[in-house]
């Protein structure tokens, strides 16, 4: 598909579709340092197969969207243990980002899937605009930076292990990494599709060779904004939840948190599902949101 691009104020953001376009509006949003890529193109023409418009885009600070490079890059004590306070921009402005994504493609609402990161985006864009929501998907999600729910032990495993090692430069370099973090955070009850992963980061490394510190910008980000679970009583959409029981980055007990403080919440907790979407659970993940999306529509829309 043409990647498109639209602007958000001095920003701009690329994303591209999938299916029809007169299918249901659904927004795809990545988590932390991750492209639209990192969105399989095989789930989402399995998701427009199943009658969705599908987007997906870069936030800002990763793949072809606009980076914060000037802002420089933020150390892991600046941006979680003293609350952001290195932050270049917040969540609500990557929320605008994906609104904006939406207004290109003039989708007065849509419904929202968001992984990891992601996940608190789309939290946060139905507290602030929840008429421009029509159901809530969160996997592998958060509400928003508290310590407690992010295993800092696997973020140090990541950072030593990212230090340690030498990798060549280069694209070869960025790939291995890639594929040595997702050995870490991937789902240890199915297999690590390690093919799919070295061509997703290769495609990465074309779009992006010098992520410049987006990574932690980004993290900087979630912790500015700060804790979202006070305010997840007001979202009045149907809302899906889906974690990991394995997840080794975000404990699976965020996931609980989320769907005890939205109203009438569905929480599915996958065992073996570690920090990613395995393939082999790509159709019993559909059937949820399609039947959440079938569930949000009017009756007369339902026939």
């Amino acid at each position: 598909m043409p990647i498109q691009m639209t602007r958000h104020n001095a920003v701009e953001i690329a994303y591209e579709t999938f299916g029809s376009p007169d299918g249901d509006p659904l927004l795809l949003i990545m988590g932390t340092a991750m492209q639209m890529v990192m969105w399989p193109d095989d789930l989402c023409s399995m998701l427009a197969d199943r009658g969705f418009a599908v987007a997906r885009f870069d936030n800002r600070d990763a793949g072809l969207s606009t980076h914060f490079s000037e802002a420089g890059r933020p150390g892991l004590a600046k941006d979680w243990f003293r609350g952001g306070r290195a932050a270049a921009y917040r969540l609500e402005d990557m929320s605008d980002d994906a609104l904006a994504v939406m207004d290109a493609l003039g989708w007065s609402s849509a419904h929202l899937f968001g992984a990891s990161l992601g996940g608190a985006i789309a939290q946060l864009t139905a507290i602030r605009r929840s008429e421009r929501v029509r159901t809530l998907t969160v996997s592998s999600g958060y509400a928003g930076w508290k310590r407690g729910r992010v295993n800092m032990w696997t973020v140090l495993r990541l950072m030593l292990g990212q230090s340690l090692k030498r990798y060549p430069a280069g694209r070869e370099g960025a790939v291995q990494r890639v594929v040595d973090a997702m050995r870490i955070l991937g789902s240890p009850g199915y297999p690590l599709d390690e093919a799919w992963w070295r061509h997703a980061a290769g495609v990465s490394y074309e779009r992006e060779s010098s992520p410049m510190g987006g990574e932690m910008r980004q993290s900087a980000a979630a912790a500015a904004t700060g804790d979202l679970l006070s305010r997840l009583a007001t979202i009045d959409v149907p809302t899906l939840v889906i974690h990991g029981e394995d997840d080794p980055m975000i404990r699976p007990g965020s996931a609980k948190e989320i769907a005890a403080a939205i109203p009438g919440a569905r929480l599915v907790l996958y065992p073996g599902m570690g920090h990613n979407l395995p393939r082999e659970l790509w159709p019993a993940i559909i059937d949820e949101l399609c039947a959440m999306a079938a569930r949000s529509r009017p009756s007369t829309e339902r026939g």
